[in-house]
């Protein structure tokens, strides 16, 4: 996914510089068919990359084209997780397009969110009813079996695009992938947190993938219908915990709204939580909004305590996203946030803080009304629980 990017000053590879090369020229293109010249051979060396674990030498042009050119590396990086989440593989005589797609889901709880194994009967009907109410009529699927936290993602663009070729090798063998649950990576605990369906769709060569893609089909009915029909499925999967499931998408764009929902959504449970630990109310809530900075300002961190005293309770890191700076509305946002989920007494401050952590537990800090980053603590009698959200 696009990232936030620092260039490295070490000597271009041969290739990295062609990515770059490549890149800049699609960025210049006068029309459709001087982009299609472009792409073509863009594609071409990024899926040859790909294929031999080069992640080193596309992470360094998008480094480079991150300062010198943003245009640029939103192309390639376009391109590589265009080709990552997607190939064209060959069964039985026939091509097939293959799509590489996630399923998020927002939870929160007082408890941990699971990360866990799919029983049978569980992937089977959620296989059911996204090849009902969100993919194609033509559509072969194949589904991870597997709910995977964020830590437990694939880690490169290599490994997405080798995770999309071991699905639609599934879907077209009609079969589910079974995943080695003791590779994984541990997973952090969060309040708020995000969980994902991974899965591989397969349909001939040029034919739509998702039901919106069809004449009688649009998006908004495809989330209606799976709200409604498929995402109780997951209930079995995340027993204690309040959850929301999202529209199913393409890998990349699917993991990138969910980042985006899952900020106001993080809001929104913070606010519960206080309510459902401590028995604060919304209304007596006071919210402090404080812009944090690297390098550049990386994120808000908004403290959460109540209006009749200076303790911080609770906290919410807010992180801005791809394109998104100082420029970017995200303190509207989160005001809009705070106020949908009934705070009223809210404060933004115009101080630059630095990106500070706890010495002994590394949770973040977060800003009072004093003005200083303060470690957020409920009070003694609070059930244990985390002490900032994700």
């Amino acid at each position: 996914m696009k990232r936030t990017r620092f260039g490295s000053r070490d000597r271009l590879s041969r290739d990295a510089a062609e990515l770059q090369r490549l890149a800049m020229g699609l960025t210049n293109a006068g029309g459709k068919l001087e982009d299609a010249y472009w792409e073509k051979q863009l594609a071409e060396i990024v899926d040859g990359l790909l294929k031999n674990g080069a992640e080193d030498e596309i992470n360094t042009a998008l480094d480079r084209l991150f300062e010198a050119n943003p245009r640029a590396h939103d192309e390639l990086a376009d391109m590589v997780e265009s080709r990552a989440e997607s190939q064209c593989l060959e069964h039985a005589g026939q091509l097939y397009d293959i799509l590489l797609f996630a399923v998020p889901v927002l939870a929160w709880s007082r408890f941990s969110i699971a990360a866990c194994s799919l029983p049978k009967a569980i992937r089977q009907a959620l296989s059911v009813q996204l090849g009902a109410h969100v993919f194609a009529a033509d559509a072969q699927l194949a589904l991870a079996d597997f709910m995977f936290s964020p830590d437990q993602l694939p880690r490169s663009f290599c490994d997405t695009q080798t995770l999309t070729r071991q699905l639609g090798e599934a879907a077209l063998a009609g079969q589910h992938l079974a995943v080695d649950s003791t590779q994984m990576a541990e997973t952090n605990r969060f309040l708020s947190d995000l969980r994902y369906l991974i899965g591989a769709v397969a349909v001939p060569q040029g034919s739509a993938l998702f039901r919106w893609n069809e004449k009688d089909g649009n998006k908004d009915d495809a989330l209606q219908a799976w709200l409604k029909q498929g995402s109780p499925n997951l209930e079995p999967l995340l027993t204690g915990c309040a959850w929301q499931a999202l529209l199913p998408d393409a890998y990349h764009a699917a993991c990138r709204d969910a980042d985006r929902q899952s900020r106001a959504y993080s809001v929104q449970a913070s606010i519960a939580f206080l309510h459902a630990t401590l028995g604060l109310l919304p209304a007596d809530v006071r919210a402090v909004i404080g812009p944090c900075y690297d390098r550049r300002m990386e994120e808000y961190r908004v403290g959460l305590g109540p209006k009749n005293s200076d303790d911080t309770y609770h906290g919410i890191v807010w992180p801005l996203l791809g394109a998104e700076d100082e420029a970017t509305d995200a303190a509207g946002e989160i005001e809009a946030a705070l106020r949908a989920s009934g705070v009223q007494e809210i404060r933004f401050l115009d101080h630059h803080f630095p990106m500070e952590f706890c010495d002994d537990c590394s949770a973040p800090l977060f800003p009072n009304s004093e003005g200083e980053l303060v470690h957020a603590e409920l009070p003694e009698q609070a059930v244990e629980t985390s002490q900032h959200l994700h």
